[in-house]
């Protein structure tokens, strides 16, 4: 594996059906995560979630692409260079 590298996750979710789904999957890569933020913004009716991890890029990618794969999630990863 990798080199572990520290990661923003960018979460937007559309639908709150999907929170559960969402929070299993953060339990999952728990050891990576750092902490996190959820923000509802009510007026649009959509959540916001940022996610930092400190992980190799193949377990971030791994999170992203799970998280994307759910209906109504919309997800990237900006990676820092250190």
């Amino acid at each position: 594996m990798s080199e572990k590298r520290i990661a923003v996750v960018s979460i937007l979710v559309s639908d709150r059906s999907a929170s559960e789904s969402i929070n299993e999957l953060l339990s999952r890569y728990g050891e990576y995560i750092l902490g996190r933020m959820g923000i509802p913004y009510r007026e649009k009716n959509i959540s916001v979630l940022s996610v930092v991890l400190d992980a190799p890029v193949e377990i971030t990618n791994a999170l992203t692409g799970r998280l994307g794969k759910l209906e109504n999630v919309a997800v990237k990863a900006l990676f820092g260079k250190i």
